[in-house]
């Protein structure tokens, strides 16, 4: 029962997000409504961690099964993307390393502040 109410309370954020998404005429996908929403509901106390947190770990763990669908689509596809895969990795490679940079500053000035913080009380 406890899983339900999880998986309940995270379909909810979901639901939100498409109804959002769905309202507001800006080109974001409804999961990234749902998830912001979750996070802040998160940061300001409104679902406590111990609410969706085994939920969410299952749904983590299973992550990879959700990758096969799209998997096999470029399968099937392949004749039409053969001529676009190298743009495509270097895409991908490129972004990877931003996102890696990006979130390795943010989290070095997030700890940096965390510890001048803690000198100072």
């Amino acid at each position: 029962m406890k899983y339900l109410t999880q998986f309940l309370r995270i379909t909810g954020f979901t639901l939100v997000g498409e109804l959002l998404q769905r309202l507001i005429p800006l080109p974001i996908p409804a999961s990234v409504y749902g998830l912001v929403l979750l996070f802040a509901a998160l940061c300001l106390g409104v679902i406590k961690l111990e609410q969706v947190k085994d939920a969410a770990g299952f749904l983590i763990s299973i992550l990879p099964i959700l990758f096969v669908s799209p998997a096999v689509g470029i399968l099937e596809n392949w004749g039409m993307i053969r001529s676009a895969v190298i743009p495509m990795f270097l895409l991908a490679l490129l972004s990877t390393i931003t996102t890696f940079a990006i979130a390795g500053r943010i989290t070095q000035s997030l700890r940096k502040k965390e510890e001048d913080h803690d000198q100072a009380a």
